[in-house]
């Protein structure tokens, strides 16, 4: 029977190494193959190796090949002179072209308080609904919140082509 390989990245190999001592300490025994795979996919973020195996699975958004540049000449409209996003664009696809704009203007892989992502949005936009916008942000999945609401991160990755040509014709 052939096996499916699946990959495994990891971000923090420090990590890795701490949960699977912790985990192997906690066994008492050497796990069997079933058990470490367990193990290796905990480590990596999963909940069991059937949890990595499903997330394999599931169909990865492609790129499109070319960027629609009439649909980022359409969203640099809604940017001022100052690159602060000037009102809230009534079409989806150009509502998340804007907010990958906002996303880039957040700090990488650093917690910030509401107050201070807040802080953040209010200066990137002159429309006076910060709130909607960190809505927004956290529902499209461009920024994690904890359950009570007190820290938010910036999720990374990679924007689209269309979002790449508007952060940087926005922010010339």
């Amino acid at each position: 029977m052939s096996r499916t390989q699946l990959p495994l990245i990891i971000n923090d190999v420090s990590a890795l190494s701490r949960s699977l001592r912790r985990q192997l300490e906690d066994a008492g025994q050497v796990p069997g193959h079933v058990e470490m795979m367990n193990l290796l996919a905990k480590a990596g973020g999963y909940k069991n190796f059937q949890h990595l195996k499903a997330e394999q699975a599931k169909p990865q958004k492609q790129q499109p090949l070319s960027i629609d540049m009439k649909r980022v000449t359409k969203a640099t409209r809604y940017f001022d002179l100052n690159s602060q996003l000037r009102c809230w664009p009534k079409k989806y696809n150009q509502r998340i072209l804007c907010l990958w704009v906002l996303w880039s203007r957040l700090p990488a892989r650093t917690a910030m308080t509401e107050l201070e992502l807040d802080e953040k949005l209010i200066l990137a936009h002159s429309f006076c609904d910060h709130a909607m916008l960190r809505r927004w942000l956290v529902d499209e999945e461009l920024v994690s919140r904890t359950p009570d609401g007190r820290e938010y991160k910036r999720i990374e990755a990679r924007p689209p082509l269309e979002a790449v040509e508007l952060i940087r014709q926005v922010n010339q």
